[in-house]
């Protein structure tokens, strides 16, 4: 019979052991910190708190699938996020295209297998048809202010796209659809996927606005992860296919009309 001082230090060793143990389980979860940048309907307002928009759909995704990583969302910014990015506030960058101001930071680049593009949108009105869209020139733009766009060869510059192309530039893309309406913009350029978010939101909106058939940029979305991420870019590619597999991305993405396939070699 094993006597009772004997048996109470065995229960503690016991228990001891079985909280160390959940302590190294819980130290071996790895924190993996997204920068979450206003981009509907990627992450929308994320600075106000709260996770909405398919960036937090994508994290929820991510940390349902294994143990191993914990995918958090980190308020920043269109134009902050880089130094954010340098400075390690933040891990990776999703959603991304290296071409948007990336070119002078050092990142590895993971293919997400995920594909949207950038549209023209005009008021509809008489005979107005695809034509309108081949000539931007004389035509008033409704730009989001820090977005790259194509047409402009990719030159963010407030300055820039204001002096060379008459542009409006606001922190709004329903405002930009909303001035094309209005008459006080002829042409607002958004993601095929926010046009077909606004249009499931503004129903009305339907026989008001016309997409362009013109495409100003097709762009794979990559996941940007800083040399010293917390996750390797094979670890995390691996994780994207398996998602693609088991149809999560196909369940998040395709009802914005965000191509979903294999990751270009």
């Amino acid at each position: 019979m094993t006597p009772a001082p004997l048996k109470a230090v065995s229960c503690l060793l016991s228990l001891a052991a079985l909280c160390l143990g959940a302590a190294g389980q819980a130290a071996a979860v790895v924190e993996v910190r997204i920068g979450a940048a206003h981009f509907p309907p990627y992450t929308v307002r994320p600075e106000q708190g709260g996770e909405s928009g398919l960036l937090a759909q994508l994290a929820e995704a991510l940390n349902a699938l294994q143990s191993d990583y914990r995918f958090v969302l980190v308020p920043t910014s269109i134009q902050r996020r880089f130094g954010d990015f340098q400075q390690g506030r933040t891990d990776m960058a999703i959603s991304e295209n290296p071409q948007w101001g990336w070119q002078q930071i050092a990142y590895q680049a993971v293919d997400m297998g995920l594909e949207d593009a950038e549209i023209f949108v005009a008021h509809q009105q008489g005979n107005r048809d695809q034509q309108y869209f081949q000539d931007l020139r004389g035509k008033r733009l409704a730009l989001y202010n820090g977005y790259h766009y194509a047409f402009a060869e990719f030159n963010s510059d407030p300055h820039y796209l204001r002096q060379t192309y008459g542009a409006t530039l606001t922190y709004s893309h329903d405002s930009n659809l909303s001035m094309v309406q209005r008459g006080r913009a002829d042409i607002a350029l958004v993601t095929r996927s926010f046009f077909s978010d606004f249009l499931a939101r503004n129903p009305d909106s339907r026989s008001q606005l016309m997409a362009s058939e013109r495409v100003d940029q097709v762009y794979h979305h990559y996941a940007l992860l800083r040399p010293q991420a917390p996750i390797s870019p094979q670890a995390f590619a691996q994780l994207m296919r398996r998602l693609r597999e088991n149809g999560e991305l196909l369940r998040i993405f395709q009802p914005y009309r965000i191509t979903v396939a294999a990751p270009v070699d």
